[in-house]
């Protein structure tokens, strides 16, 4: 459980501490620490000599140092060991203790990643002191046949408010969400529900898909996120691993694999369906040289350069109008997965609407780009619905014949016939952050170019179409390299 946090532009996200927190969790340290569970405390999962995934306690050596340098373990841990026994748990499988929440019985509850055979379910916790924990006779959520849960998180949101809450908020004025990561499929699934503190169980929105067919943090290459409350700013932040797609040679070679995502914000949509996800605003003091293009008609099977910026480090805002929507291709029923149907119908197959949208990390002659793109149907049995699909096409993304070249896509709720299609892109070298109407829809694609890195990047705007789509708005920046504001030094004791 992590107390009260605030972020700062650029700082180390993953300051190396002191004390080793992923080795056995059977080790003691017989450092003195702090009893003040108010303050901030971590919980971590280790192995015992069973190979039993355990939970740990670790608390701040200081809490007078700002950036909570040196952490030592408690003299208990492990502070939560499963058996076979305990409620039908995998104990090899437990893991990922959530954030916890303290509700007015006075007892601190978390949730814990593990399955029952095929069965993923959040294991329930409680403790009145957050040293000694009782597993509760219940989950707070299980879905049959879901398979294994990692890093479950639970979280009040607001209705009608475009602020984060505490993760002990509990009200009529919210909501909550259950996020848990599937290892099946490697997928960011989360439903919107009501918290029943009396039965301590929650109960997902009439309606709900609890599968990978489900709602997502990301559609894409974000695995294993977690969020947080900024008390500074009212804002519940989101970070997210963004999974690699070079081969195990490369990582080697590179010497590191794997990156964080650029921080979101997280609010419920005003309909109270979704979440709307956006980067911080600290991100945006990185921008500079600013490129605007007036509104303007996109013809059918045209490609304009966004010239001017840094094609290999930019950040884009740009939205769209459908002039004419009279002869939009008919969506097939048959087409439900929006990610196949991405992959059938990527920016190589001309559409009447779309695939119109960005050309990111491109070659002047086109040889690599990894394209963002909207695409629209008629829904055949509503004369005025329409379906439109947001895809990341990665087919031509690399000449590396070694990197994984997968499309992503989503279903985007939106009507084109009265609202604007908006997209902002986080574009940074081997990371692509898409943000499609207002944040409703999230994809996050890896890619590495062999000819489109650096200056050599370019960035167009593309209609492959036939039909007009006009821009009503674009702002393109480059960005700048994010500074560590720390003054401490982040190599100590590496």
């Amino acid at each position: 459980m992590l107390g009260d946090c605030h972020l700062d532009v650029g700082m180390e996200l993953g300051i190396k501490l002191r004390e080793t927190l992923f080795d056995e969790a059977t080790e003691l340290d017989p450092s003195p620490y702090s009893r003040e569970i108010n303050h901030r405390s971590i919980l971590y999962t280790g192995i015992d000599t069973q190979g039993y995934q355990v939970q740990n306690l670790a608390l701040p050596k200081d809490l007078s140092d700002p950036y909570l340098k040196e952490w030592v373990k408690a003299p208990e841990n492990p502070i939560i060991v499963g058996s076979p026994n305990t409620n039908d748990l995998d104990p090899f499988n437990l893991r990922d203790p959530s954030t916890a929440w303290l509700l007015p019985d006075g007892k601190w509850r978390i949730v814990i990643g593990t399955q029952h055979r095929k069965n993923g379910l959040a294991a329930l916790y409680t403790s009145d002191d957050f040293v000694t924990w009782t597993v509760v006779d219940h989950p707070l959520r299980s879905v049959v046949d879901s398979g294994m849960w990692e890093c479950p998180d639970f979280f009040p949101v607001y209705v009608g408010k475009s602020i984060g809450a505490d993760t002990s908020v509990i009200g009529d004025d919210v909501k909550h969400v259950f996020k848990v990561s599937l290892i099946d499929g490697k997928k960011e699934l989360y439903t919107i529900g009501r918290y029943d503190i009396g039965k301590d169980i929650y109960v997902p929105d009439e309606g709900s898909i609890e599968n990978g067919s489900g709602l997502m943090c990301d559609y894409g290459r974000i695995f294993a996120s977690k969020s947080f409350f900024d008390s500074k700013t009212n804002r519940r932040i989101l970070f997210g691993w963004s999974r690699e797609t070079s081969s195990a040679e490369a990582n080697n070679l590179k010497g590191w694999a794997g990156l964080q995502g650029i921080p979101r914000t997280m609010v419920l949509d005003e309909f109270g369906k979704q979440l709307v996800q956006w980067p911080i605003t600290e991100v945006e003091t990185l921008r500079y040289g600013q490129v605007d293009f007036p509104s303007q008609i996109v013809k059918g099977g045209s490609v304009v350069e966004i010239s001017g910026i840094t094609g290999s480090q930019a950040d884009v805002e740009v939205s769209f109008e459908i002039p004419e929507l009279k002869d939009t291709e008919i969506m097939d029923p048959t087409w439900t997965n929006p990610r196949t149907l991405c992959e059938e119908k990527g920016v190589s197959v001309n559409g009447t609407i779309g695939p119109f949208e960005l050309l990111t990390l491109a070659t002047t002659g086109l040889e690599e780009y990894t394209a963002i793109f909207f695409r629209v149907f008629k829904d055949p049995n509503a004369s005025n619905k329409y379906v439109v699909l947001m895809g990341n096409d990665l087919s031509r993304s690399s000449q590396n014949p070694t990197t994984t070249k997968a499309s992503y896509g989503t279903f985007v709720d939106v009507n084109p016939a009265k609202e604007e299609l908006s997209l902002r892109a986080l574009i940074d070298h081997s990371i692509v952050e898409s943000f499609g109407s207002k944040g409703k829809n999230c994809i996050t694609a890896r890619v590495y170019p062999k000819l489109a890195i650096n200056d050599k990047a370019k960035l167009y705007l593309f209609n492959y179409g036939t039909e007009d789509v006009r821009i009503t708005k674009l702002s393109a920046w480059s960005m700048k390299k994010a500074q560590v504001n720390l003054t401490i030094d982040i190599n100590e004791n590496n």
